[in-house]
């Protein structure tokens, strides 16, 4: 990236209050793909919702496919990361949310809301378990006198008649004719509707897993995928973090409950015989001493393919 696109963006930032963020490490040319290409984005790659920097947020994916657009997941700080990935708001079509976790869910309503001051005129199609109606109602409650104000002395057509909710769960969730979407019941006690995702794109095929304790269901889900993208957990390192928590007992329980050692993600993948294995959603997320090549080196043990150590924007081909 040139100085000069740089130095717009840090502006940029500087103009919306956001002055103290940086620039991500991986915002630079090498990690663009051509706009029009089938691709794979990493937006947010952070396990759990507190937010640390702006280099890693919460549970955010983009897939983009014959140049409609899928956003997996709205973890805080997408809207931003999906302009900083060159998708324009108004062109999103489907979003989907793979369960009602704040890192997962939060900043939903937000995207949504962005997307319509943006220009949104298209209906644009949320897919989620069980409750998004009933979170989407509160949310335009929440802002009624915002929407209905900018509606008379805008013009703007009305958001609540635009997005389009689609409450899901397992099996196909959407078939066109050139891909399919399917979900496959994952494991997140004690939520219920919790799924990893399916996206059959002519001749490839992306699996997000979702949040899950180890699941072997998901080897045969996610068979010859081109990409699993699958959250990632090292446990020696959950003792540490828990030092930090004042409520370390009931947290350990909880996230031991609902995530995947790196050893057993490694088993699925290998199970799968995927082609490439994305680490993603990464527990602890605040450890420095968490390298990637130590996360290789353990998930190694039990897979030999290709392994990928997520970052936020890092776009694949697809």
């Amino acid at each position: 990236m040139t100085n000069n696109r740089r130095d717009f963006i840090q502006k940029s930032f500087q103009l919306t209050g956001l002055a103290y963020f940086k620039v991500p490490f991986s915002f630079t040319k090498e990690h663009f793909i051509n706009p029009n290409s089938n691709r794979l984005v990493l937006l947010g790659t952070q396990g759990g919702p507190f937010i640390r920097s702006y280099k890693q947020t919460p549970s955010a994916n983009l897939v983009v496919y014959k140049n409609t657009a899928f956003v997996i997941d709205a973890g805080y700080g997408v809207t931003l990361k999906l302009r900083e990935a060159g998708i324009s708001l108004p062109s999103l079509k489907y979003i989907f949310i793979t369960h009602h976790h704040s890192d997962h869910n939060l900043e939903l309503g937000p995207l949504l809301y962005n997307t319509w001051l943006s220009g949104l005129s298209e209906p644009i199609h949320v897919y989620a378990p069980a409750g998004l109606k009933n979170l989407l109602h509160h949310y335009w409650e929440s802002n009624r006198f915002d929407i209905d104000t900018r509606i008379r002395d805008e013009g703007r057509p009305d958001i609540r008649s635009l997005v389009i909710s689609h409450e899901y769960s397992a099996g196909i969730v959407l078939a066109e004719s050139d891909f399919q979407v399917s979900a496959l019941s994952n494991i997140h006690p004690p939520i219920k509707d919790s799924f990893a995702l399916k996206f059959n794109l002519g001749e490839k095929i992306v699996v997000f897993s979702g949040d899950t304790a180890y699941c072997p269901a998901l080897a045969p889900f996610a068979s010859g995928a081109d990409y699993l993208v699958h959250e990632v957990m090292y446990g020696p390192a959950i003792e540490n973090m828990l030092k930090r928590r004042p409520n370390a007992s009931k947290l350990k329980e909880s996230i031991m409950s609902h995530h995947t050692l790196a050893e057993d993600v490694g088993k699925i993948a290998k199970q799968a015989n995927v082609k490439n294995l994305i680490l993603n959603h990464f527990v602890p997320p605040d450890d420095i001493t968490l390298t990637d090549q130590l996360w290789i080196d353990i998930v190694r043990k039990t897979f030999s393919g290709n392994i990928i150590v997520g970052k936020d924007l890092q776009q694949f081909l697809l």
